[in-house]
């Protein structure tokens, strides 16, 4: 891991896999660190030729936490007060960004949990010469329909947890709630990277200012018509927190995107569904690398084409 400046701010990322490796950016979920993606499944993306870069993003674990601003006004921000939100997602976009600047990337391809879905969406919009493709998974257009259940918004409103003992037990719990009933829940490592977490840095405000920028966020649908990134859309039909819905409405706006929806999958990634993942994962970066080809071809004529040099 290492510590970079982006936009003002400092970001933690690690990067795996051959530099010459097709760049693939992570995107994690709401209060997620990046030691929260399994390593075998980083090392499984390593294998089928991507290098990985995965990142905290800001006001969590090592990257910058933005306490300035103290523990937003949830309640009121629901209520209308959008004013209340420190940051957008259109913020985490441009970090995301940022963090590509950094490193080197003109472009990549973008795969984004639940909000980090959400950053992949706005990032696919605002910047699209710089997304080779997208995979939006577990996550939502933005539409105010797309609500959960009262199981899961009770899990986001309980107390935080002040002790390890406490960290791993709500980390049951959660997977308990919004996890995936149909498939096994992989104890051993829920507990392992809950203890790794734990020694991370914690900070419950600050994953209530990343969801006070989930709640003031515009409905993206409208927008992502106009989107000509090639598209993966992966949701659980199990889903309490982003039900699928939230899948198709994606789906269902941005023009030729591939829907995937897993039978039996809630909120997380269970290792039986990797190898699906990754397959589908597999078609749409090769249709970004084609599309990109394409367009490089179209524009080698006029790159080639010579200013003429006057003689002495």
């Amino acid at each position: 891991m290492r510590i970079v400046p982006v936009n003002g701010l400092e970001l933690a990322v690690e990067v795996h896999g051959d530099p010459d490796g097709l760049p693939l950016v992570l995107v994690s979920g709401m209060g997620q660190h990046l030691v929260g993606w399994h390593p075998e499944l980083l090392a499984s993306m390593v294998r089928r030729g991507y290098r990985v870069i995965v990142f905290d993003n800001r006001d969590v674990g090592h990257s910058t936490h933005l306490d300035w601003h103290g523990e937003p006004d949830l309640l009121a921000i629901v209520n209308g007060e959008t004013e209340l939100a420190p940051y957008r997602l259109e913020d985490l976009a441009a970090d995301t960004l940022g963090l590509m600047d950094v490193l080197g990337l003109d472009s990549a391809h973008v795969l984004g949990l639940s909000l980090g879905g959400m950053v992949a969406q706005i990032l696919a919009l605002t910047s699209p010469e710089r997304v080779r493709s997208i995979t939006s998974v577990m996550s939502h257009p933005g539409d105010p329909t797309v609500k959960p259940t009262d199981e899961a918004v009770d899990l986001l409103l309980r107390p935080s947890p002040t002790n390890l003992a406490e960290f791993v037990l709500a980390a049951e719990e959660s997977a308990r709630v919004i996890g995936s009933p149909e498939f096994v829940l992989d104890v051993e490592w829920l507990r392992t990277r809950s203890a790794v977490l734990w020694e991370r840095r914690q900070n419950p405000a600050g994953v209530a200012r990343q969801l006070a920028a989930v709640l003031v966020a515009p409905d993206r649908t409208e927008a992502l018509r106009a989107l000509r990134v090639p598209a993966l859309v992966v949701h659980g039909t199990l889903d309490p927190l982003i039900p699928v819905r939230g899948g198709r409405l994606t789906a269902a706006a941005i023009p030729s995107a591939e829907l995937m929806e897993i039978d039996g999958m809630g909120h997380d990634l269970p290792r039986q569904i990797w190898s699906r993942l990754l397959d589908r994962l597999e078609d749409v970066t090769h249709h970004g690398e084609t599309v990109r080809a394409d367009a490089a071809r179209t524009r080698a004529p006029d790159s080639m084409v010579r200013t003429p040099v006057s003689p002495p």
